[in-house]
């Protein structure tokens, strides 16, 4: 009996302690902070000129119960860890302007279809004075069964203000990554098989030279990529690359 007590306590301990999110960072624009929450995966809320935004909101209800109601949620793809529609519908999401591919607003219950707006690759819309890019996200080799398509879904450049924060979707480290100029903060992926190793994600940050790298969506196959060897690679590049580490989930 004392056993199972123990066992049940323990337990518990554990289920809190998955909610834990990760302390929130601040970067300065010249409209005020732009606070950065890490949630869980591929998940961000972002909170800058009195507006939130929520990114590919994930994971369950509870990660969100204590965030501010979004006023902006962007989508990038239609796989369960983006487009969560359980997570989604049991929330206050209902005055949100949804930001997502069209293959992802063809899956968004009625309810939320009029508040979405769809953006293809290359294309931009404004927000909440915020200037959102469609970037592309996709598998390389391109082929008819890839589990990212080009043009299916979307990685974003926010304009925030001074600042511009790019979000990499599921991705490889394409082209149009590399080619990316004057971001300040991105969030990029690195998770086999689904998108890229530790090796690419080094080098397309080191050739696009964010100010502020975080690696995120980085769980795969084999359980989670070696992100401290990810910032040790970036760093060897010496190009002034800011590789912030966070808890992305319960486990690391």
């Amino acid at each position: 009996m004392k056993k199972l007590l123990l066992f049940l306590l323990c337990l518990g301990t554990y289920a809190a302690g998955a909610q834990t999110l990760a302390t929130p960072d601040q970067v300065k624009t010249d409209k005020g902070d732009l606070t950065i929450q890490p949630i869980t995966h591929g998940s961000v809320v972002l909170k800058w000129n009195n507006k939130t935004i929520w990114v590919d909101p994930y994971g369950g209800a509870a990660l969100y119960t204590n965030q501010s109601t979004p006023d902006l949620i962007l989508i990038t793809d239609i796989h369960g860890d983006h487009l969560d529609l359980k997570t989604l519908q049991a929330l206050p999401v209902s005055n949100a302007t949804i930001v997502a591919p069209q293959a992802v607003v063809d899956q968004l219950p009625p309810s939320m279809k009029p508040k979405a707006i769809v953006l293809t690759n290359g294309s931009k819309t404004k927000q909440h004075e915020i200037e959102i890019t469609a970037i592309p996200m996709y598998n390389l080799p391109e082929t008819a069964d890839s589990r990212h398509p080009k043009g299916r879904g979307n990685g974003y450049v926010l304009n925030l203000g001074n600042k511009h924060l790019y979000l990499s979707g599921d991705t490889e480290d394409i082209p149009e990554m590399r080619a990316l100029k004057n971001i300040d903060v991105a969030f990029v992926c690195m998770n086999l098989p689904y998108t890229m190793d530790i090796d690419q994600a080094a080098s397309a940050v080191l050739a696009f030279k964010p100010k502020v790298v975080y690696p995120y969506h980085y769980r795969g196959q084999n359980g989670l990529s070696d992100v401290n060897a990810f910032k040790t690679k970036v760093e060897a590049g010496k190009k002034k690359i800011d590789v912030r580490l966070r808890q992305w989930y319960p486990t690391e």
